[in-house]
């Protein structure tokens, strides 16, 4: 494995590691008025098209980093629609 792939593998782990506190806490709490909807459908579009690039430059670490944490993203938003 060459540097960069290993570099992308480690921000990948660390960016989408990062969504894992607010699920958590969203989940625990089952409030989410501090949080912007807008901002995370934002980041989820964006996320998806970085997914989307990744398959184009067949970039496994940007693929499975993006679909990860679109997944969490994802939650975070379904959590915002069930915890009004």
């Amino acid at each position: 494995m060459d540097t960069a792939t290993i570099l992308g593998i480690c921000a990948g782990i660390l960016t989408t590691g990062s969504f894992i506190p607010q699920v958590i806490k969203i989940y625990k709490t089952r409030e989410t008025k501090d949080i912007s909807m807008a901002m995370f459908v934002i980041l989820a579009i964006g996320i998806a098209l970085w997914m989307i690039y990744g398959f184009y430059i067949r970039s496994l670490p940007v693929i499975i980093a993006n679909a990860i944490t679109l997944a969490l993203s994802s939650v975070v938003i379904l959590f915002k629609l069930k915890y009004k």
